[in-house]
């Protein structure tokens, strides 16, 4: 994971990686979200070199009524998985989490990467479910230390 660095980025750095990973296939707007143009809304890009290599978005919105970040989109491009990228991004997650005020983190994730998330002490807190276009996710939790 060396010369990988997480920087905070306009959202127009991500896109790209966003669309390729998590909307291939389906038209390119698509992989803007609700939530990304709003001021406190953080995005943050995984770099090698120039290169966008991962991204997530960390955006406040509330979890069953509590104040809370939401991550969403969150992507690593698949020649750079299983490097650490994303655990580094996560830290990073739960430092923007505290600078929002928030002890709560949560996520829609894919079904395929809930085991990802829950190394990293995030916990399933939903039947499962479907987003067309995305497949099958839980929704899980995390208070950070």
């Amino acid at each position: 994971m060396s010369g990988i660095r997480i920087e905070r980025v306009a959202v127009e750095a991500i896109i790209d990686l966003r669309h390729a990973i998590l909307r291939p296939g389906l038209p390119r707007e698509t992989a803007r979200f609700p939530g990304d143009d709003d001021p406190q809304t953080v995005h943050l890009a995984a770099k090698a070199g120039p290169k966008v290599v991962g991204c997530a978005t960390i955006l406040v919105n509330e979890w069953n009524g509590e104040r809370a970040c939401q991550l969403r989109g969150m992507a690593i491009d698949p020649a750079y998985q299983r490097r650490g990228i994303g655990r580094k991004m996560l830290a990073e997650v739960d430092l923007i989490s505290a600078q929002k005020g928030t002890r709560l983190l949560w996520a829609n994730v894919r079904k395929p990467a809930t085991e990802f998330y829950q190394k990293c002490e995030w916990v399933i807190a939903s039947e499962e479910f479907e987003i067309p276009t995305a497949g099958p996710h839980f929704k899980m939790v995390r208070r950070p230390g």
